[in-house]
Parts: structure tokens; C-alpha cells; sequence
């Protein structure tokens, strides 16, 4: 089973989902929003990315914490920060079987999921 994790109002998730779709590729998708974001599911993201590649550092989230919180920034805070904000954690993440992807990109999304 394929699973999108994201927001839905997101570009890169309409997109994403709109590749998905085109290429006939079923997948459930995991609403933060709706479905909230663990902490063991971002443990389990944690076993396939880094905290500084989970964090989406171009969103508006991550750009209106104070520097402080920023400069300071390490496993749990990140893990905190993901937990209270998961709209922080960089889209889309996809998991299909034992494979994970971040981010948009077609080619490893084909060679993930195809």
C-alpha cells in the first residue's frame, strides 16, 4: 500500500496526487490536518530521514519561528516542532512498502512506485 502524507491544500500534494492519479497508482492519503501526526510515525520517518530533511525550511511555518528556536534547533525540538506543527514536515512524503520518498521529483517517484 502506497501512503501520501501532507496537508491537502498544499501545491506539491496537488500535484503529487495528480501524478499519482495519471500514472494509476492507488494510494490512501494521510491528512495532518485531519489524521494529526504522531510521535511514532515521526519516529518512523525519523528511521528514513533526518529531522533537517524532515523540516521544511521554505515554508511559511519554519520562516515565522523566532531565530531563537531556529539556531537552537535539535532531534527533540525538531520531533516538537513536528508534533505541534506537522504542516512543518517538508511534503510530500510518500511510503510504498519498505521505500520512502520526500519531496516531488517524478523520476524516483516512477522508480518507487512504477
Amino acid at each position: 500500500m502506497t501512503i501520501l502524507f501532507g496537508i491537502p491544500n498544499c501545491d506539491t500534494i496537488k500535484r503529487t496526487r495528480k501524478w499519482l492519479d495519471q500514472h494509476a497508482i492507488e494510494y490512501q492519503f494521510h491528512d495532518y490536518k485531519k489524521h494529526g501526526c504522531s510521535a511514532e510515525l515521526i519516529q518512523q520517518f525519523l528511521q528514513h530521514f533526518s529531522y533537517q530533511e524532515l523540516i521544511n525550511t521554505r515554508g511559511t511555518t519554519w520562516r515565522k519561528l523566532p531565530d531563537s528556536v531556529k539556531n537552537a534547533i535539535n532531534t527533540e525540538s525538531a520531533i516538537e516542532l513536528m508534533l505541534a506543527q506537522p504542516s512543518m514536515i517538508k511534503r510530500p512524503l510518500i511510503q510504498s512498502g519498505d521505500g520512502y520518498l520526500l519531496g516531488f521529483d517524478e523520476q524516483r517517484l516512477a522508480n518507487l512506485l512504477t
